[in-house]
């Protein structure tokens, strides 16, 4: 395959300038506030993105070093294939949040709900449209822990 290259289109701000201690998804950030702000050249592209409640963050782990195949998930004691988790380590080093859309000013987005590290690259912003994004019936696979133990979960080291 051709390689492909993305180039950031804004960064995310956040409180969290280490990446231990972080929470390990948006819901163990739900008040946590942060900013994403957009290139100039791009602010043409947020119209009508004010209307969503949340919007799917995506962007580039550029603090990860190596790529791991099988890993220990944060809420997981065994080794998993990194595509059934959402570990960084991954072979393309991109991520992906949900986060609430609180306002929208000029290239600059108000998020709530943010469990990303500061200065992280953004490669795309898409609206989270609930008849598309919403499945009733969807499953989690091997992970079966509660919603308060991923809230409550922080991040450790071993994703360095």
């Amino acid at each position: 395959m051709e390689p492909i290259t993305l180039h950031p289109i804004g960064v995310i701000r956040s409180p969290f300038t280490e990446l231990e201690k972080m929470p390990i998804q948006p819901a163990g950030a739900r008040d946590v506030r942060g900013t994403v702000i957009l290139d100039e050249a791009h602010t043409d592209g947020l119209q009508d993105l004010e209307g969503f409640s949340h919007i799917f963050l995506i962007y580039h782990f550029h603090r990860a070093q190596r790529i791991e195949l099988q890993v220990v998930p944060f809420l997981d004691t065994r080794k998993r294939g990194v595509f059934a988790t959402r570990s960084p380590l991954r072979p393309s080093h991109i991520g992906m949040s949900i986060v609430e859309l609180c306002s929208l000013a000029g290239n600059c987005i108000e998020i709530r709900g943010v469990d990303i590290l500061d200065g992280t690259p953004l490669l795309d912003i898409k609206p989270y449209m609930p008849p598309f994004d919403r499945f009733e019936k969807a499953t989690s696979g091997w992970m079966k822990v509660s919603r308060a133990t991923i809230e409550n979960r922080r991040s450790d080291d071993r994703f360095l």
